[in-house]
């Protein structure tokens, strides 16, 4: 390898590790103040650079919220697509989706927070068009799962699958705003204790 080449890749892995920095201080930022009421000079100053110089790494506070969240659904998809792909029966395959989902939040506890937050706002932009388009997916996902659990008989057939997703879907995600990756749990023991909870009252006898 040439000196020139090795100095370019090495120029270049230099900047994307100062992005993925940036994208992560950005995160926190609008996590804890809100997409809306964060400016570009506020994310800056927390990364401790001069506002003009963010434009370097992103042409817009758009652009970094878009990353920040493309980011997050794409790595949670992988991971329940993994599960869908299994062939787990419907009891394994709630619990592994329940595993997988704290372990996102694990990795992604801003992202689900701005997800949380500003999704419907942000979603009346056609660019954010996707954001829509997975929680479309997810209630399908959580929907067949479930009623394919009550079809099999492992769970209760006197429950509304529809209810029970959005209390899944809510108490799950909510977990974002008090998750802390060095609290007492870990997000595997947090997604044990949860699953032992719910799976007593779905469960068919």
């Amino acid at each position: 390898m040439s000196p020139r080449r090795r100095d370019s890749e090495s120029t270049a892995a230099a900047r994307a590790e100062r992005r993925a920095a940036l994208l992560a201080t950005a995160a926190e930022v609008f996590a804890s103040r809100g997409y809306s009421a964060t400016t570009v000079r506020e994310v800056a100053e927390a990364a401790g650079m001069l506002g003009g110089s963010l434009y370097y790494h992103f042409d817009s506070k758009e652009s970094m919220v878009d990353e920040i969240l493309s980011t997050f659904l794409t790595d949670m998809w992988a991971a329940y697509d993994r599960v869908l792909d299994s062939g787990l029966g419907a009891r394994e395959t709630f619990q592994a989706l329940i595993v997988e989902s704290f372990r996102t939040i694990d990795r992604h506890r801003p992202a689900v927070v701005i997800y949380q937050n500003e999704s419907k706002l942000l979603a009346k932009n056609p660019h954010f068009s996707y954001l829509v388009e997975s929680q479309e997916r997810f209630r399908e996902m959580w929907m067949s799962v479930l009623d394919r659990g009550v079809l099999d008989g492992v769970f209760r057939a006197d429950l509304d699958t529809g209810l029970l997703y959005r209390f899944i879907r809510d108490t799950v995600w909510v977990a974002a705003s008090w998750y802390r990756g060095d609290g007492p749990l870990s997000a595997d023991e947090i997604a044990r204790q949860y699953i032992s909870m719910v799976l007593e009252g779905i469960l068919s006898t």
